[in-house]
């Protein structure tokens, strides 16, 4: 079995990942502070398995709609209803009668190229948070979830990319992708990223033993430099783990 990071919990498949996700991201919403809460969405089957378990007669009453705020951490370049987006991924898992507020998801604009559509999301980012400065003590976000790529990449964060060493904009361009399909997208930076209360990334099938193991081994992949006020919980299943 590969070693695990910390604060990692082994799940049985798939579905046990994404229940557990479940339960970790309606604990966190129910125990934000304020009026608003906030959560960064990811893309990938496991995401999208999660999002239609939210929106299951099992889950819908158990999640506080009407405060919480659904953001991207990235997305493709390309129109939201292509199936690489993850707008579409996102609005097909919460089904036609979504119990999202339609002002309260938060999409990356797609139609201008990603240099313009990163501008227009870290201004959206921006207006949500009330200062164009992130304060360590008033985290942007109250849950991220993440993935983690066969080469090590979460979010759009590809290794030796600029995007993965920006450091000041909240939103970055990725004109060429790390990894197939090769299109351009926009990506939340790690500042960004790293905005939040907690961070939960979800690693499933045994495609992932590669940057799991590379990861023990302590290569400098960008999933590495994922961090969070409360720290970051994994979520990793069995085939995933080599378990």
């Amino acid at each position: 079995m590969i070693p695990l990071p910390a604060n990692a919990r082994l799940t049985a498949d798939a579905e046990s990942t994404a229940r557990a996700a479940a339960e970790h991201l309606i604990e966190r919403v129910t125990s934000a502070t304020g009026e608003r809460a906030a959560v960064c969405l990811s893309g990938g089957t496991t995401p999208k398995r999660l999002y239609a378990l939210l929106a299951s007669p099992e889950f819908v009453g158990r999640v506080p709609w009407a405060r919480v705020h659904w953001f991207f951490g990235d997305d493709r370049v390309v129109p939201w209803d292509d199936p690489l987006s993850n707008v579409r991924m996102v609005r097909e898992a919460f089904g036609h009668e979504s119990p999202v507020p339609s002002t309260h998801l938060h999409f990356i604009p797609s139609d201008e190229g990603p240099e313009a559509g990163a501008r227009a999301y870290a201004a959206t980012l921006q207006a949500f948070y009330g200062a164009d400065t992130l304060d360590p003590d008033r985290p942007l976000f109250d849950l991220v979830l993440l993935g983690l790529g066969s080469d090590g990449h979460t979010a759009s964060l590809f290794p030796g990319k600029p995007a993965l060493a920006e450091r000041e904009a909240w939103a970055a361009p990725v004109p060429e992708a790390g990894m197939a399909p090769f299109v351009p997208r926009i990506t939340l930076t790690l500042p960004t990223l790293t905005s939040a209360r907690s961070v939960l990334v979800l690693v499933n099938g045994a495609g992932k033993q590669d940057p799991l193991r590379r990861l023990a081994d302590g290569e400098d992949l960008p999933a590495r430099h994922v961090a969070s006020a409360r720290g970051v919980t994994w979520l990793i299943d069995r085939d995933a783990a080599g378990a």
